[in-house]
């Protein structure tokens, strides 16, 4: 039974990351739009930190490989890595 519900939680989590993954590019487009610059630099050391800390979490087993995927991404999107 407890599968069920970590698999609703997960569902849930994906829909979360995916609207607020649309909101930000519906951002960004509008911005482009008027010609504003709407992103700063991103801050290098904080999204560095970041990263150090989800990979310690994944090997630590706290994440998942998805979970870890997914926010390792956004942070190589920021840095512009990708």
């Amino acid at each position: 039974m407890a599968r069920s519900g970590e698999t609703f939680a997960k569902r849930q989590r994906e829909k979360a990351r995916q609207e607020k993954q649309a909101a930000k590019r519906a951002k960004r487009l509008a911005g482009e739009e008027e010609g504003v610059e709407t992103e700063e630099a991103p801050d290098l050391d904080a999204l560095m930190e970041e990263f150090r800390i989800i990979n310690e979490q994944h090997a630590a087993g706290e994440l998942d490989s998805e979970e870890f995927e997914e926010r390792r991404d956004d942070i190589l999107m920021q840095l512009g890595v990708e």
